[in-house]
């Protein structure tokens, strides 16, 4: 019924918890779960954990917080998005929310590390997993200039964790990008939030829990899992006047279109 479209099971806090974390999933009716990969030091674990649970798939990726890790190169996200239940390029993006005192200008690094995830996108036709924190302009820019607008041969994908407001979810959409909703929309300061979900179509929004973190309310503070996604699907329902029914329904649909998980 629910598909969780962004979560990092291997996390500690997660994984070691998995058997109960998985019984509760089935309980809340959450029956698929993308596992996003951060580092490629953890790529084996994100992946083989993937193969060892039928409803779980996995993406390959460099988070754009990380430093000192093997940084990614086309050719070999290529490789690995290659494998069984990879069905994504990402996390990846741009963050200038910790420049720990550099300028915004010093974090080329940074651009340069996401127009390679880009391009293995673009090359392998696999949607990207968008992260951009106080770094919209710049995010929406490198798209462009690197080919994604919407056109056909686009990867496109989907902006996760969605911390903007409605205009530059309009400039996503006009990409070609999902949009998808955390925890966070339930919090009582996300009016912002609330408003973007009132403007995006229901055929271009995903739901996810960004498990461990960002549990929604009535959990906010507490470890996030899987479980707890419907809760983003029921703020979403009471916003557009559907039923959670109808949200699961529609955004496991959409995680089908954008995802084609075999």
């Amino acid at each position: 019924m629910f598909t969780d479209s962004h979560c990092h099971l291997t996390f500690p806090e997660l994984q070691a918890d998995w058997p109960q974390i998985a019984q509760r999933m089935q309980e809340a009716q959450v029956t698929r779960a993308l596992c996003i990969c951060t580092t490629l030091e953890e790529f084996d674990t994100v992946h083989g954990f993937s193969v060892q649970n039928a409803h779980i798939w996995s993406t390959v990726g460099v988070h754009p917080d990380y430093e000192d890790i093997t940084e990614p190169t086309v050719d070999g996200l290529v490789a690995l998005s290659a494998r069984p239940k990879v069905l994504g390029i990402g996390e990846t993006g741009l963050d200038y929310y910790r420049l720990n005192g550099r300028s915004v200008a010093e974090m080329e690094w940074q651009r340069e590390r996401f127009r390679v995830h880009i391009r293995a996108a673009r090359q392998v036709g696999k949607p990207l997993i968008i992260h951009t924190r106080q770094a919209s302009e710049d995010t929406l820019a490198i798209l462009r200039e690197e080919g994604e607008d919407g056109s056909s041969g686009c990867a496109g994908g989907v902006f996760h964790c969605f911390t903007e407001d409605t205009q530059v979810a309009q400039a996503a959409l006009d990409l070609g990008f999902y949009i998808s909703m955390s925890g966070i929309v339930t919090f009582k300061n996300a009016q912002v939030l609330r408003d973007v979900v009132c403007m995006v179509p229901m055929d271009r929004l995903l739901i996810e829990t960004d498990s461990p973190y960002l549990a929604p309310v009535p959990y906010r503070g507490k470890v996030n899992t899987p479980a707890l996604v419907p809760y983003v699907a029921e703020q979403i329902a009471s916003l557009k006047g559907l039923t959670v029914e109808q949200v699961a329904h529609q955004t496991s649909h959409n995680f089908d279109q954008l995802f084609k998980p075999a």
